[in-house]
C-alpha cells in the first residue's frame, strides 16, 4: 500500500508539545496507520489568520488528506482582553478577532487547499475551553465566573456552526469534535474557566519539563477531566479527537 501524507493544521492542540496531549503521535502508533505519513503543522498560539499564512507550507508537502483544527485562540482573544492584547502583539494580528474574520480566514484556507492540492479536507469543530455546560441556551448567571463560561460556551457553539456551515458549503468533511466533547461534559459538568492567565500555564510547563509530571498527572492536580489546564487536552480529551480523526482516515 502506497504511503499517503496527512497534514494536520492548527494551533497548540495540534502541535501537542509539552503537557498537551499529542493526538497525532497517538495516531502514528496505530498499526492501521502505518501507510500514513503525518506532518504536523500545529503552531502554539495560532489563530485562523496565522494558519492561513502558512498555507503554502501545507500545500508544499503534497498532502493526500488535511485535518484542520483552528479557532480556539480566536475565541480566547474575543473573550479575554488580556488574551487579545497578548495575541495581537505575539501573532501580529492586523485587527481584533471576530467570528466574521474567523470564517473569512477559514474559508480562504479551505479554498486555497482545494486550489493548490487534491487532498481530502476535514474541518473539526473546536473543543470548548472549560468544563461546565452553562449554555447555550444561556441560563441565569450566578456569578461573574459563570458569565465568562457562558460567553465561552456561546462562542464555541457559534464557531462550531460556522465550521459546519462552511464544510457543507465547500463540500469538505465535517468532524463534530465540539459536539462529542460537550456531550461528555454535559453529563458531568466540572470546572469553569474564569480567566486567561499565563502564570498557571507556565507553572504546568515547569511541572512537565522540570518535575517530570505527565499531562494527565497535571490535569488531576488542576482538577480537569478532559483538559490539562482548561484549554489544552489531556489523554482523555485527546483520544476522543484521535478516534474522530481515525474515522476520517478510514474513509
Amino acid at each position: 500500500m502506497p504511503v499517503e501524507t496527512v497534514a494536520c493544521l492548527g494551533s497548540s492542540t495540534t502541535a501537542g508539545k509539552g503537557q498537551a496531549f499529542n493526538w497525532i503521535q497517538a495516531l502514528e502508533k496505530r498499526p492501521q496507520n502505518k501507510h500514513y505519513r503525518f506532518v504536523n503543522f500545529g503552531v502554539g498560539g495560532d489563530l485562523a489568520y496565522n494558519a492561513l499564512e502558512r498555507l503554502s507550507s501545507v500545500a508544499a508537502c503534497h498532502p493526500d488528506k488535511v485535518v484542520i483544527l483552528i479557532g480556539g485562540n480566536d475565541i480566547l482573544a474575543s473573550v479575554f482582553k488580556n488574551a487579545r492584547r497578548f495575541f495581537i502583539s505575539w501573532k501580529r494580528l492586523p485587527k481584533d478577532p471576530s467570528p466574521e474574520w474567523f470564517r473569512e480566514n477559514l474559508q480562504a484556507i479551505v479554498r486555497g487547499l482545494k486550489e493548490k492540492t487534491s487532498a481530502k479536507i476535514a474541518l473539526l469543530s473546536l473543543p470548548q475551553v472549560g468544563e461546565n455546560d452553562l449554555g447555550p441556551p444561556l441560563h441565569a448567571a450566578n456569578s461573574a465566573t459563570d458569565r465568562v463560561q457562558q460567553q465561552l460556551n456561546t462562542l464555541f457553539h457559534r464557531y462550531g456552526e460556522i465550521i459546519r456551515d462552511l464544510a457543507r458549503q465547500e463540500n469538505v468533511r465535517y468532524i463534530p469534535f465540539y459536539e462529542l466533547l460537550n456531550e461528555q461534559i454535559a453529563k458531568s459538568p466540572g470546572r469553569t474557566f474564569p480567566a486567561f492567565r499565563l502564570l498557571p500555564l507556565y507553572l504546568d510547563t515547569f511541572r512537565y519539563f522540570v518535575l517530570r509530571r505527565s499531562g494527565d498527572e497535571i490535569a488531576k492536580m488542576n482538577g480537569w477531566r478532559f483538559h490539562v489546564d482548561g484549554v489544552h487536552l489531556n489523554s482523555r480529551g485527546g483520544m476522543i479527537l484521535a478516534d474522530l480523526v481515525q474515522e476520517f482516515l478510514n474513509d
